[in-house]
């Protein structure tokens, strides 16, 4: 019974923002800690929304590290670890617009680290679901910075692209001028388009923001001035 105590404890101790310094220092080892503390706490929480989302979440964000290393094989693990975890968050509160965008975000992950057929099971996830976090909460910058991400890896043949990631990027940024994420990955954006100078405002813009997020320096670094 101690034993259960502890690893609750842990479960809700953990937040957002410690899964956050452990992805942004790129620490993997950190992240499955996190990740598996978190699993055990929601195992006996299963009615718990919230103790499942804190799972997706964690998985989510080693799933994003892994395939920065990258390490297509872990990534795909986490992805598909997070999706059950995510899924059972949207069973309970299918209202929830911050529940939608992680599935969505973790069936994007998935896609980019999958082989080609099986990328295409989970593409109309990644859409349908993002799609679904605007519509609930159209507000919301991270919502329009995932459905970016979306458009970023999505070819235009299959309705995606860099120039309508961009939008989604610039709406995330003009919601929230203080998103690093949003800034970096408008800056991925820019450089995939040869605009290398403005790229490197948008990842200087990121680093400010969050100087601790090893990602956005390593890309500023790699992107030339012209």
């Amino acid at each position: 019974m101690r034993g259960l105590i502890l690893v609750l404890a842990m479960g809700a101790e953990l937040g957002a923002g410690d899964l956050e310094k452990a992805r942004d220092a790129q620490d993997r080892v950190a992240l499955e800690r996190q990740a598996g503390q978190l699993a055990a706490a929601a195992g006996r929480q299963t009615n718990d929304a919230t103790a499942q989302y804190r799972v997706a979440l964690a998985q989510s964000y080693l799933a994003e590290v892994a395939l920065e290393a990258p390490d297509k094989n872990q990534a795909r693990a986490a992805a598909e670890a997070g999706m059950k975890a995510a899924e059972r968050a949207v069973a309970l509160k299918p209202e929830t617009a911050e529940y939608h965008r992680i599935l969505g975000t973790l069936c994007g992950q998935e896609v980019s680290s999958a082989p080609v057929i099986v990328a295409l099971k989970y593409g109309r996830c990644a859409l349908d679901e993002v799609n679904k976090a605007v519509q609930l909460d159209p507000k919301s910058s991270a919502n329009h910075l995932s459905h970016g991400v979306g458009n970023y890896y999505l070819p235009p043949t299959f309705g995606g692209g860099v120039e309508l990631a961009m939008k989604d990027f610039q709406k995330a940024i003009e919601l929230d001028p203080q998103s690093a994420d949003a800034h970096l990955w408008l800056g991925l954006a820019l450089r995939k388009l040869n605009r290398n100078g403005e790229a490197r405002k948008e990842f200087q813009k990121s680093v400010e923001l969050n100087p601790g997020r090893a990602w956005a320096r390593q890309q500023l670094e790699k992107t030339p001035a012209q």
